[in-house]
């Protein structure tokens, strides 16, 4: 064999190699890359895991719904504009009996409109027993009374059966009469604050006028003072 075939030979193998080996350095390469990367997105996955995101978004949700019931309340708050002197705000609604009672029924007339809580409970019901007393001295003034509340006609019923009540009872279910008359807002109880019926009596004048708002009314008594500024109209 010359010396130029053994130079040919030799580095024929040589050049095999290299190029069997230049594909294993390529997948090692690239094994190695992916091994490095996988930790790395590992450890991303799991610190996001690890971050109590899902708690995150629901203290935001309570948050927002704490902020949108501050307003909320506001602006029930806001109904209680109502003044004297205004005109009052019309209404219709269902009483006791199944009639419908509206305002323009007692036009040309002085009309008291006490507004309670809850019908049969102690306060309400001695409210609206005190109102039923005086319903004579009511008429001989020259003046009609109704009791409103939120409560279903059969609620108000039976409340007017059990106590012979002599007074009409209008039902309110959706609040519009109340928000009307400023008797819909904000209440505390036991340090919780939510939206009810705001214990209202309202004296408007055969002018049809606003004559004279009670709020927050103190039962004992309430009824003898609705009367004394009734007569003096």
């Amino acid at each position: 064999m010359s010396k130029k075939s053994r130079k040919k030979s030799s580095k024929a193998p040589s050049g095999s190699l290299t190029a069997k080996k230049k594909p294993g350095k390529t997948r090692a390469t690239t094994q190695t890359r992916s091994a490095k990367t996988q930790p790395a997105s590992a450890g991303k996955s799991t610190k996001t895991g690890a971050k109590p995101t899902s708690h995150k978004a629901a203290s935001k949700r309570l948050k927002s719904s704490e902020k949108a019931t501050k307003p909320a309340l506001a602006a029930a708050g806001a109904k209680t504009a109502l003044a004297a002197g205004q005109n009052a705000p019309a209404f219709r609604l269902p009483r006791d009996g199944g009639d419908t009672v509206t305002l323009s029924d007692y036009a040309g007339r002085k009309l008291v409109l006490f507004f309670y809580p809850r019908a049969d409970t102690p306060g309400c019901t001695r409210e609206a027993i005190d109102f039923t007393r005086l319903r004579g001295d009511f008429t001989a003034a020259g003046t009609a009374v109704l009791g409103i509340s939120a409560d279903p006609l059969k609620a108000q019923e039976k409340f007017r059966d059990k106590h012979g009540l002599g007074v009409p009872l209008v039902s309110d279910e959706h609040h519009e009469m109340l928000q009307a008359y400023g008797a819909w807002g904000e209440k505390s109880m036991y340090g919780k604050t939510f939206l009810g019926i705001l214990r209202t009596t309202v004296l408007i004048g055969s002018d049809g006028k606003i004559a004279r708002i009670w709020r927050n009314v103190r039962v004992d008594g309430h009824a003898d003072e609705v009367l004394a500024a009734a007569r003096s109209l």
